[in-house]
């Protein structure tokens, strides 16, 4: 075989793994879906059966779902999860305490100060500053909007 730009995309093409899309969407939305639903029965337990308010309910709520995505990422588990939920486990609030926790793990042994500390918000940095800077922008064009 002569190896030229277009056999190299033939061969490429036929021995390319095909990606299982509709497994890959069906695991995500049944392990976000259950992700979703440990919330709400935890938001059951406090408001329903303990009569804790609704707001504090839902902080509850967040603080646990946020603790145990920090624990099971600690332990290992989490990452196991999200190979086969993707984006599953990406969306909620538990995709988030994962993308804080992971760097402070993977950076842990270069110390607290030069390692953890300067590399803990380095995937949810961004999200942070950027999601910051669009909450201000969206106060100020609102702001200006009921002045006029």
């Amino acid at each position: 075989m002569k190896f030229n730009k277009e056999n190299y995309v033939k061969l490429t093409t036929k021995r390319a793994k095909r990606t299982a899309s509709l497994k890959n969407c069906a695991f995500a939305f049944l392990i976000g879906g259950t992700i979703c639903a440990i919330g709400e029965l935890i938001y059951f337990v406090f408001f329903d059966l303990l009569k804790f308010s609704e707001k504090a309910s839902s902080l509850y709520v967040c603080v646990l779902l946020i603790g145990a995505s920090a624990v099971l990422t600690c332990l290992g588990v989490f990452d196991d999860i999200a190979k086969h939920a993707g984006a599953g486990t990406l969306l909620p609030i538990t995709g988030f305490a994962n993308a804080v926790v992971s760097p402070a793990i993977d950076t842990r042994a270069e110390g607290y100060v030069l390692g953890v500390g300067a590399k803990i918000f380095t995937v949810a940095g961004p999200v942070l500053l950027y999601g910051t800077l669009s909450g201000v922008a969206y106060g100020f064009i609102y702001w200006i909007s009921t002045l006029i």
